[in-house]
């Protein structure tokens, strides 16, 4: 998905009019519409501003990543990068055990 399309996307997922989000970014409604239409393309200043904005990650909005790390995910991830590097190992193996639990299920449905 493109940038424009990107934003329209997590924008209107936010309840945010066009003027909203650019009243939080620093700039117009008018301005929101033309990276939505990809008339022009934001600085990357202006885009870290509207990613912050969205709730996502500047990688996830320029489209270099799929997963969408909100607030509450990249909250998680910060506490957990704070741990010492014995307790950061037992949450990665608990991680680990769901994600290979998960994955067995999906194959044996």
């Amino acid at each position: 998905m493109d940038l424009g399309n990107k934003i329209v996307e997590l924008r209107k997922k936010k309840d945010l009019s066009r003027e909203d989000l650019g009243k939080l970014v620093g700039t117009s409604g008018a301005v929101i519409g033309r990276y939505e239409r990809q008339e022009i393309t934001p600085s990357v200043e202006i885009a870290n501003k509207i990613a912050l904005a969205l709730g996502v990650s500047l990688d996830f909005l320029v489209g270099n990543v799929e997963l969408e790390l909100n607030d509450t995910l990249m909250e998680k991830v910060k506490e957990v990068n704070k741990m010492s590097d014995k307790d950061k190992d037992y949450v990665f193996t608990l991680i680990d055990a769901f994600i290979a639990r998960n994955k067995l299920q999906t194959i044996l449905k």
